[in-house]
């Protein structure tokens, strides 16, 4: 069993930070990328950055600048730190690890996908 335990978000005033945390644990024997994806109501879940555990990331262009992703490997963690936060921003926030479990996997399964339950940023004008 794998669990994402997501923290950080909450309602800030536009302009302002936050720092969004997302640590890793149960039967992972490493974890290849992690990453942060976010859905505002009505629209589709979109990739907000991702991180390699070599530490190569992607953003998307409407982050470019103000958020930076990071990752703590020996932790399991990885953050996205916000700032000059928009009130376009506001969204649940995922954290999305793929990985490979502890139990060996199934002929033409690579890695295993999860997700973490989410966490708001609300940012207001």
């Amino acid at each position: 069993q794998v669990q994402l335990v997501e923290s950080g978000g909450g309602l800030v005033q536009a302009g302002g930070s936050l720092r969004l945390s997302c640590a890793a644990s149960g039967s992972i024997f490493s974890i290849n990328a992690m990453g942060w994806y976010r859905q505002a109501p009505g629209k589709q879940r979109e990739l907000v950055a991702a991180i390699t555990s070599g530490g190569s990331t992607s953003c998307a262009d409407s982050v470019k600048g103000r958020f930076t992703i990071s990752r703590d490997n020996a932790k399991n963690t990885v953050y996205l730190q916000m700032n000059s936060l928009k009130p376009e921003d506001t969204a649940i926030y995922y954290c999305n690890a793929d990985y490979l479990p502890t139990i060996p996997l199934g002929p033409g399964t690579y890695s295993l996908d999860y997700w973490g339950q989410g966490t708001q940023v609300t940012v207001s004008s």
